[in-house]
């Protein structure tokens, strides 16, 4: 039997695609889901000058989306170039560097008319009549006169029906409505002095008027974080930042509520919220993110935007100055004391930090300081011979008269101390996380100025270890001699402690001991020595703070609120936790009924 021969296939042939299938390939990069096709015809429409931009959702976008703007509008002639791709009007010299508008490629128009059902009524002022384009699967149609308003009219209907594949992949129209409503609040904070409307189903989410930058983050981030803004202003060199942050009791479970322009361009940079998350990480719990809205303007040469087609992300010429500015300038504006902000933590009822007072009343004589802080440490002045003895009684408005966080009237739960306000408001006070705060800006200080000094024991302890802790305690020893914290080797499982901070007082040398190993040996050597550190800084801080459960005088609260006011990042714990919260006259009577 003769054996056929083989006969091997034919070599691939390269051919050319369809234009059609081009364009809706090159539509995926470009529309990922409805809220890229929402960001694409609002940056539109804001490059067209609008005043007044709306936005409706059908069927979370995927059904229908339509942006109307009383911008300058396209002549028919444009109209027929704008569906085309790579036509834009936005690089009249080519130039690829100084870019100053949200779009920029001609890509977006063309990629929705590949994947989607569109639509364009568009009339220039001073036309006698609108006139329309239509484009289904990439398909277009000729263009005809049409009523339309001065401006522009885009519909977008069955998105993805002509890339099958990729509608299945999208979210629940509700989900999908969520991201495309994302992103309008980010543009629509990007810029406020253009009036706002999103329609979701019929039903209006915000309807914003043309307002100042302040008036628009309040709209749209809420009353939480409006009572809580601290206003941002700084420079370097061309650079200059400017905004609102949240104080750190007013966070988010994610960073979506993040609003990062740079040049007008809402983006989400890598570089930014690092820089956001450093100048936040000594004053906010761990798994939050802070509430920020910043503008960032540098020069147009030191930032390239062509990086992505979705133009969401950006590299800077100078990082490293970018990243310095922001998280100095957040620093800074947290930097306060806790009278300095007025950040309403997310606790029912809505609760106030206050803002900031001055002057400062004395505890007694011959009244007992707080444990393990000597009283030129904290900062005391000495007490007047005159001050009155008001245990027992209401303090006078004079006693409260100027400071933010008020005069105490009691010690509950040995742990809260209850002050009054002289605008009739009740402050709540957390005395450990508190004075823990104290005590972590005390030791700061102290390290960076010369090093934290140190107190000798009159008996070094040894306190046993694990040996892999001993080791890191052993490894770390020259910089927690810095902390103040001098210990030696004593055997393969234990350290000699010979001296601590002098901050701290008659702290417990064996638990500090344990839980500073413990840090170190979670840090692991791949975190940088300013973090561990700081780490350390803030175990030393909870060991060495007054404790729940410790009785404290009227006068000893007095001075504790006091050096609140005057101590930096003093409203929240070194941990994030808040340290105080304000309860208004009228929500206390809103929790009584009486209003």
């Amino acid at each position: 039997m003769s054996v056929a021969p083989r006969v091997d296939p034919p070599p691939h042939v390269i051919r050319p695609l369809p234009e059609t299938l081009v364009n809706r390939i090159a539509a995926g990069e470009v529309i990922e889901r409805p809220a890229a096709a929402v960001k694409e015809l609002v940056e539109n429409a804001l490059d067209a000058g609008a005043t007044r931009i709306a936005v409706a959702l059908t069927g979370g976008g995927i059904e229908r989306i339509e942006v109307v703007d009383d911008g300058t509008g396209m002549a028919p002639a444009c109209l027929a170039l704008a569906v085309q791709r790579h036509c834009t009007s936005k690089l009249p010299d080519g130039d690829l560097v100084n870019i100053a508008t949200l779009g920029f490629r001609g890509e977006a128009l063309p990629s929705i008319g590949a994947a989607a059902r569109l639509a364009i009524i568009s009339r220039p002022p001073g036309a006698a009549c609108a006139h329309r384009i239509s484009v289904a699967g990439g398909v277009v149609e000729k263009i005809a006169p049409s009523p339309g308003a001065p401006g522009t009219r885009v519909s977008v209907e069955d998105l993805f029906f002509a890339t099958p594949a990729r509608r299945k992949f999208l979210k629940s129209p509700r989900s999908e409505a969520e991201h495309a409503e994302g992103a309008c609040r980010r543009l629509a904070l990007a810029a406020p002095q253009v009036a706002f409307r999103l329609t979701v189903e019929g039903r209006t989410v915000f309807d914003l008027p043309a307002q100042d930058r302040a008036a628009r983050v309040a709209a749209l981030l809420g009353p939480d974080a409006a009572a809580a803004m601290i206003p941002v202003e700084a420079a370097r060199g061309e650079m200059t930042l400017s905004g609102f942050i949240c104080a750190p009791m007013v966070s988010r479970a994610t960073a979506g509520t993040q609003s990062l322009v740079v040049n007008g361009r809402p983006v989400t940079d890598p570089v930014l919220r690092t820089a956001v998350r450093v100048a936040y990480r000594d004053v906010i719990a761990a798994g939050r993110f802070p509430v920020v809205a910043l503008w960032l303007d540098v020069p147009a040469d030191g930032l390239d935007v062509n990086v992505h087609p979705a133009k969401t992300e950006v590299r800077f010429r100078a990082a490293d100055d970018v990243r310095g500015l922001v998280i100095g300038s957040l620093q800074r504006a947290l930097a306060g004391g806790a009278g300095t902000a007025s950040p309403r933590p997310l606790i029912r009822p809505s609760l106030q930090l206050v803002s900031q007072g001055a002057r400062s009343p004395w505890p007694q004589p011959g009244q007992p300081r707080f444990a393990g802080l000597a009283e030129a440490q904290l900062g005391f002045p000495a007490p007047p011979p005159s001050v009155r003895d008001f245990a027992g009684a209401a303090p006078a408005p004079a006693d409260r008269a100027g400071h933010p966080l008020g005069a105490a009237l009691a010690q509950v739960l040995d742990t809260y101390i209850v002050a009054t306000t002289d605008d009739q408001a009740v402050i709540l006070v957390d005395q450990h996380a508190a004075h823990e705060r104290l005590t972590h800006e005390a030791l700061r200080s102290q390290l960076l100025e010369d090093g934290v000094r140190s107190q000798p024991l009159l008996l070094p302890a040894v306190v046993d270890l694990p040996s892999g802790h001993a080791a890191c305690l052993a490894d770390a020893a020259a910089d927690l001699a810095r902390l103040g914290l001098e210990l030696e080797p004593f055997g393969p499982g234990a350290v000699l402690v010979r001296a601590l901070p002098a901050v701290l007082g008659p702290a417990d040398p064996q638990a500090l001991i344990r839980d500073i190993a413990e840090e170190l040996a979670a840090c692991g050597q791949s975190v940088a020595l300013p973090d561990r550190l700081d780490s350390v800084v803030a175990r030393m801080a909870c060991h060495g703070s007054i404790r729940a459960g410790r009785r404290m005088n009227l006068a000893e609260m007095d001075a504790l609120l006091r050096q609140m006011e005057a101590t930096p990042r003093a409203a929240t714990c070194s941990h994030g936790r808040p340290t105080f919260i304000k309860l208004t006259r009228a929500e206390i009577e809103r929790l009584f009924g009486r209003r």
